[in-house]
């Protein structure tokens, strides 16, 4: 995990389920549960190579996207 920088989040009125279902939602979109996933299992080099090109792949056609 290369940076985990902090995440905060505020519980207002005692509404800790609504800050629960927010810190899920900023850890999703940070991709922590994707990294926490990948450092579980080993990883043979021939899936982490397919891995990478893949998420490369993915940059490359939002990079086309956002261009438009």
């Amino acid at each position: 995990m290369a940076d985990m920088g902090s995440l905060a989040v505020r519980v207002q009125g005692n509404d800790i389920e609504k800050a629960l279902r927010q810190l899920k939602k900023k850890i999703q979109s940070e991709g922590l549960f994707r990294q926490l996933k990948m450092k579980n299992a080993y990883e043979k080099p021939s899936e982490s190579k397919r891995r990478k090109w893949r998420e490369a792949e993915r940059r490359r056609r939002q990079a086309v996207r956002k261009k438009r």
